[in-house]
């Protein structure tokens, strides 16, 4: 039967489960207390909960898409990864869904799969764990149409079951969570926690915001967005890569929100394009108005990037 669906929709079904079984992995990697911290660059850990989750998401869906390009932020390198690692089966409300005309006949070749198989390593190392997500963005040619975002750490209160996946298609809508519009008459904006500078602040200071939630993970600050729990994610720097938005901003726009770079523009997310986000982070929650927020990005902001 999942045969018959298309390609857009068995990929995103795949990554919900193989999103799950990644966050399985980050939590039994933290519970055995042997992290293995690798210093990749300043302020850029990788942990061995990082390198795991990766091969057990790009295993899983290499093996049943074998045409599609997957990039993940921990290299391209493929090895061999337990078997019990590997998950084949498809979530079943995704494959359910009835996909918008233009994503319904994609060929492999032209959908690129963006994977972060722990967005908030350096929260992770530090025991701040409500941060930590993974994320499967899809994209077909150069825009994100479909992501899925897993948060390892989030606990069910009625199963106590750990573990929450969110999924978006662009023109299906969203599936796992049901977003919620932030509060009236305050302005709350989310922005980096651990890469903050003197072109972030600035950013930041022309909002005019009445608070500042300054947390780990792209993930982490969509799914504020998405939670009512703030109206914008700014992030005036270089620091976020393709692999950190792709997923969030599929999610995003399937709920009625933006995400752009500072002059509005959408980043492209094709094989070919460069991975570092280099004109910053704008993300704004639905029912935003988008346009506002770039308005108030000084120019001085955007020539620094």
């Amino acid at each position: 039967m999942a045969q018959c669906q298309p390609l857009i929709t068995r990929l995103i079904a795949s990554s919900v489960t193989a999103a799950a079984q990644a966050g399985k992995i980050i939590r039994d990697v933290m519970n055995k207390g042997e992290l293995n911290i690798v210093e990749k660059g300043k302020n850029d850990l990788q942990t061995e909960a990082d390198r795991s989750a990766q091969n057990c998401i790009i295993e899983s869906l290499s093996r049943q898409f074998p045409g599609v390009t997957i990039i993940g932020e921990e290299g391209s390198s493929r090895c061999e990864v337990p078997p019990h690692w590997i998950v084949t089966d498809m979530d079943q409300e995704v494959l359910n869904v009835k996909l918008p005309e233009h994503l319904e006949n994609v060929a492999p070749k032209d959908v690129c799969v963006w994977v972060d198989p722990l967005d908030g390593t350096s929260e992770f190392t530090q025991g701040l764990l409500d941060h930590v997500t993974v994320l499967v963005g899809v994209a077909v040619g150069k825009k994100a149409v479909g992501g899925v975002i897993h948060q390892p750490y989030s606990k069910n209160p009625q199963t106590s079951s750990m573990g929450r996946t969110l999924w978006g298609i662009d023109g299906v809508g969203v599936g796992g969570f049901k977003p919620v519009p932030p509060p009236q008459g305050r302005r709350i904006i989310t922005t980096t926690r651990s890469h903050s500078n003197k072109t972030v602040q600035e950013a930041l200071d022309a909002m005019s915001p009445d608070e500042i939630l300054r947390v780990g993970g792209a993930g982490h600050k969509v799914l504020l967005l998405l939670e009512g729990k703030a109206h914008a994610y700014v992030f005036a720097s270089p620091g976020c890569k393709k692999w950190d938005t792709c997923a969030p901003e599929a999610i995003l726009r399937a709920a009625g929100g933006t995400l752009t770079d500072l002059n509005g523009d959408l980043y492209p997310y094709d094989p070919k394009a460069p991975h570092p986000n280099a004109k910053g982070v704008l993300a704004t929650a639905p029912g935003e108005n988008h346009a506002f927020y770039l308005s108030k990005i000084p120019d001085s902001v955007k020539q620094e990037l």
